[in-house]
């Protein structure tokens, strides 16, 4: 049995954009994530990203090019990164997929294959759509957020993933 922490990728392990990020010299990793994820791979977790592509189902970019920013990502990091998992669908351009967060589908997938305990596991992200997913499978969760404000939504917040891995160990 594993814990894990499952990780958004636009506005956790990168800089978000108004548009889409699919292009390495676009991708910016914030400072403090490499630290966050080798303290949090340190205590044991799996990390693993689940994030939704929909510019993917819009043509605007291939899985190849989401694949080169997460191997860059994975690169920049020192490798800690144990699996992505990712939905090439969007509503308005093609069948509705389990796999889109706010679904839990990608979670249920890497539970699975992974066998990871929910209730030792999270979810960090920035958007409704990730606390809801976690919160489906039952692992707890951080929002990043610009306040420390703990919403609703979620277990707890902090404004970057350095802070985020701070309050899951702090609760561990």
């Amino acid at each position: 049995m594993n814990k894990c922490i499952f990780l958004d990728r636009d506005g956790v392990l990168n800089e978000d954009r108004t548009d889409y990020v699919y292009r390495v010299e676009d991708f910016v990793i914030p400072d403090g994530v490499p630290e966050a994820l080798r303290i949090l791979k340190e205590a044991g977790y799996l990390l693993i990203v689940v994030t939704n592509q929909a510019g993917i189902a819009k043509g605007l970019y291939t899985r190849d090019d989401m694949m080169a920013c997460y191997n860059y990502l994975q690169k920049q990091c020192g490798y800690v990164i144990d699996d992505i998992y990712y939905s090439p669908h969007h509503p308005d351009y093609n069948s509705h997929s389990l796999t889109r967060k706010p679904d839990s589908l990608l979670l249920e997938k890497a539970m699975a294959k992974y066998n990871i305990i929910a209730d030792e596991s999270w979810m960090i992200g920035d958007a409704q759509r990730d606390m809801q997913a976690g919160r489906r499978v039952g692992v707890r969760t951080v929002r990043i957020a610009h306040t420390n404000h703990r919403s609703p939504d979620s277990d707890g917040c902090a404004p970057n993933l350095l802070e985020a891995s701070r309050f899951v160990l702090g609760r561990a």
